[in-house]
């Protein structure tokens, strides 16, 4: 189902209704959104009136509702972003779906591989958009590493390394709660998970992990993943409750590069890739790739807007969400098994 330029009014741009006031849609989101090319934001909505006419005050947003189902019966909004806590992805994404909204899902997109389904099941049956926002996909940083690997810049890609981490020990947290779907896997490992499926292009044969959960929290707060591709072997280790940092590197057989802020790209200022095919460690033969400023989550939504109107794809369809989710349930289980699990897609 896509939308014509002509019927949407609003200078052309695919209106966005917003389910929650959540921190990531009012401090990054939503703005991106609103500078879009082709996207704005036209409502949202929280189960607290006040709360969502306070952020449609500070945001300048044009309308506010008081209950999510106001905001999907709103018969001038064309599209759904979905920021709410995890378990409330598929259901409501469902919800907005059959209300005829296309929807754009924070990651990630579900809980489990058989959610997910749920989800390509509700599209072919509304012929709306859903895809996952998982923003990287659109930064030029990550398009230009797409190149360079499949240009053979560092060789045959042989292995993967990466690191993300923040501190946060806050059991009021949602990302600290089990019920909501909490812990790093779900949070921060799906950035990995996702980095090592786009740099080798397949999925992994198999999976091990060790997980380290917090005594009170019972959330992972310490993940250790090998994922096994038929090229080579992919090794990371995301965490709650370390150290902020985060860094991916490729390493091949002819060199190696190193994307410096891979996930959380500054919109105010450039970032960099680094790429090495001297193998010297004074680091003398290191090229270095700058990337101008750019906001990844306008870049985003104008991608999103672009599939909806019919002149692009979606940035991160559901079937490589999938392809995602299977890895994560995979993860879980090597950590309870202690063995090696075939990601069930």
């Amino acid at each position: 189902m896509a939308i014509q330029l002509y019927d949407l009014g609003m200078a052309n741009k695919l209106r966005f209704g917003v389910l929650s006031t959540a921190n990531i849609g009012l401090r990054k989101v939503l703005p991106a959104m609103m500078k879009g090319e082709l996207t704005t934001v036209a409502a949202i909505a929280s189960r607290d009136l006040a709360k969502a006419q306070a952020a449609a005050k500070a945001l300048g947003i044009p309308k506010a509702y008081g209950s999510y189902e106001d905001l999907l019966a709103d018969p001038d909004i064309d599209a759904i972003y979905n920021p709410l806590p995890n378990q409330l992805h598929v259901p409501m994404t469902i919800k907005a779906a059959e209300a005829g909204k296309h929807v754009l899902c924070e990651k990630p997109i579900a809980l489990t591989v058989a959610e997910a389904k749920e989800l390509v099941a509700v599209r072919e049956r509304t012929g709306v958009k859903i895809a996952e926002a998982f923003m990287i996909r659109c930064h030029p940083q990550w398009l230009r590493v797409r190149q360079l690997l499949t240009e053979g810049r560092i060789g045959q890609l042989r292995a993967v390394t990466g690191v993300f981490s923040y501190f946060n020990a806050n059991p009021a947290n949602i990302r600290n709660q089990v019920e909501c779907g909490g812990g790093g896997v779900y949070d921060i490992g799906c950035y990995l998970i996702q980095a090592s499926r786009f740099g080798f292009g397949q999925e992994p044969r198999r999976v091990v992990s060790l997980l380290d959960r917090d005594p009170a929290m019972k959330t992972d707060r310490l993940a250790s993943v090998i994922m096994d591709f038929d090229g080579g072997q992919s090794t990371w280790i995301c965490s709650t409750q370390l150290t902020p940092y985060q860094r991916v590197t490729f390493l091949g057989t002819k060199g190696r590069m190193e994307v410096e802020i891979p996930f959380n790209a500054p919109p105010d200022r450039e970032v960099r890739i680094l790429v090495d095919s001297t193998g010297d460690f004074s680091g003398s033969g290191i090229t270095t790739e700058s990337f101008p400023a750019v906001d990844q989550y306008t870049l985003q939504g104008d991608n999103f807007a672009r599939a909806v109107f019919g002149t692009g794809e979606v940035p991160v369809s559901l079937e490589d969400a999938i392809g995602n989710m299977a890895v994560i349930e995979a993860i879980f289980q090597s950590a309870e098994t202690g063995t090696w699990i075939t990601p069930q897609r």
